[in-house]
């Protein structure tokens, strides 16, 4: 009887820990649902609201470290709100046309009336893309004086494509069209062949593409050149398709991108994501990286620090991660820990709302400033989560946001020690956002090669956007001119430089 109920007993103990770890299972996998759903449908700002803030953060005393009522707050000003100028609709030197219209009495007879004033209305209008073909005529001349000299004909100015007819304002339309409106090649043979009766391949395209990139690689080796010369620098990568080179179907290839604060991105394409991915951009790179918690950029600075101590390199790297990927996992534990989640993240947002106010200050007001204030509240925060990773599972959104953030604290706590870096990565990753609206349209890279010669042209474009240049006006005037230069000479081609001469030129 003692051993039935014995056996009895251990099968109830199995069954209860069989329930618990089905019901764990279960919660987690409804965390999973619910967070699919919410990125999906729901809101996407990690703004949290202010009326819901303050109520919270009014009754939290069990989420403080010591179930005391959290540190207040330095009141802050309110700050004045900033008016944004109104920039007018038209561009003052846009081309206008006058379209005059008279009365018919008026047209009948011009002479007795007098005009006494007018009424305009404007118009913005727009004119089709216009194809039309040019013809280059080279004229032959044969001396009259001297019979036997041969005859003299002018060269034919340098082309990117040598005995095609793809003019430098044809390619640069390709080129924005795929790049920068995101409109795949077979899309604008469609196109051209239904709209113009113009019949031009897509293979054809994609041929001219690849030759642009080539001449365009020069100044994407000089953007190169100045972001490793850097002392930072901010990394990240974003996923992209591409197609097999054989046997059909494709894979998940990577483009990373490096960038420097107040410089260019440079794209860098790879068909994987390992760290020996790395090597190309920094491997004569010394300095501060910014990034993620992915493994690959610790893995590949334990590899440098290895190195550097056994003399191979003199090249050390440190790490500094991202405060907003921090942020976002506590915005994610919203929906299971609400009281904590929220004074977390305003913890986080007086950091940022510190940063606001240094934002364009030197490097060392910055450090200065974030020893004190942020120093604080970077202590108060580091107390909290050490408390707190004891309350949670492992597995739950917040103990995987207290225990993503502690295992990248050392990291999250470099800006606080050196001005010259950011909180967070967000610059690097705004970068991300026209190759993911591109993706969307071409969904795939049609060969493995192709890669880089996408990331050349992005790195161009990215770097026209973020100085305000016209990006049609600066790839005709680059592809017109590129073919006739060295490689020494192709610097003053560089965004930078092209706008400081174009600058110049009109100020003259």
């Amino acid at each position: 009887m003692k051993g039935e109920l014995a056996e009895l007993r251990k099968q109830n103990a199995e069954q209860a820990a069989q329930i618990d770890r089905l019901l764990a299972e279960n919660l987690l996998l409804s965390r999973k649902v619910q967070f699919l759903l919410k990125r999906m449908f729901g809101r996407k700002s990690e703004k949290l609201e202010r009326h819901q803030l303050e109520f919270l953060l009014g009754g939290l005393g069990d989420t403080s470290p010591d179930n005391e009522d959290p540190p207040p707050c330095t009141p802050q000003p309110p700050r004045p709100r900033r008016r944004r100028e109104r920039k007018p609709r038209l561009p003052e030197d846009l081309p206008t046309e006058d379209v005059v219209i008279d009365p018919a009495a008026v047209k009948q007879d011009p002479g007795g009336y007098q005009c006494i004033g007018e009424e305009v209305t404007e118009e913005l209008d727009v004119v089709p893309t216009r194809y039309f073909r040019r013809r280059i005529i080279r004229r032959k001349y044969k001396s009259k004086v001297n019979r036997e000299q041969p005859p003299l004909i002018a060269p034919l100015p340098a082309r990117v494509i040598e005995g095609s007819y793809a003019s430098a304002g044809l390619l640069t339309d390709i080129i924005l069209k795929k790049y920068a409106d995101h409109l795949p090649l077979h899309r604008q043979e469609q196109i051209l062949r239904t709209r113009y009766g113009i019949y031009l391949s897509r293979k054809t395209m994609c041929d001219w593409v690849r030759v642009v990139a080539e001449w365009l690689k020069p100044l994407y080796n000089h953007i190169r050149e100045d972001l490793r010369a850097s002392a930072y620098l901010q990394v990240d990568e974003t996923p992209v398709r591409y197609c097999l080179a054989e046997g059909g179907g494709s894979r998940k290839g990577y483009l990373w991108l490096f960038h420097h604060p107040g410089a260019d991105v440079l794209y860098e394409w790879h068909t994987s994501r390992a760290a020996e991915c790395l090597d190309a951009m920094l491997e004569d790179f010394s300095g501060t990286v910014q990034c993620d918690g992915y493994g690959a950029y610790t893995s590949y600075a334990r590899k440098r620090k290895k190195q550097v101590e056994e003399k191979l390199s003199d090249k050390p790297i440190d790490l500094s991660a991202c405060w907003a990927h921090a942020r976002r996992r506590f915005h994610e534990a919203l929906e299971e820990c609400p009281g904590q989640a929220r004074w977390l993240l305003h913890q986080i947002g007086l950091m940022y709302r510190i940063e606001q106010e240094l934002r364009g200050k030197g490097p060392q007001l910055r450090q200065a400033v974030r020893a004190s204030a942020t120093g604080m509240i970077l202590a108060r925060l580091e107390k909290t989560l050490k408390l707190k990773l004891k309350e949670h599972r492992p597995t739950s959104a917040m103990g995987e946001a207290i225990s993503y953030t502690l295992g990248l604290w050392p990291q999250l706590l470099r800006f606080r020690d050196d001005g010259r870096l950011e909180i967070d990565n967000n610059r690097v990753e705004n970068a991300v956002r026209p190759t993911a609206l591109g993706k969307k349209n071409w969904m795939f890279i049609g060969h493995p090669d192709a890669g880089q010669r996408s990331a050349i042209i992005y790195t161009l474009l990215q770097s026209c956007r973020r100085l305000g240049i016209n990006p049609r006006e600066y790839l005709h005037d680059v592809l017109t001119r590129i073919p006739a230069m060295t490689n020494q000479q192709t610097r003053s081609l560089l965004p930078a430089n092209w706008l400081a001469d174009r600058q110049k030129s009109q100020a003259a």
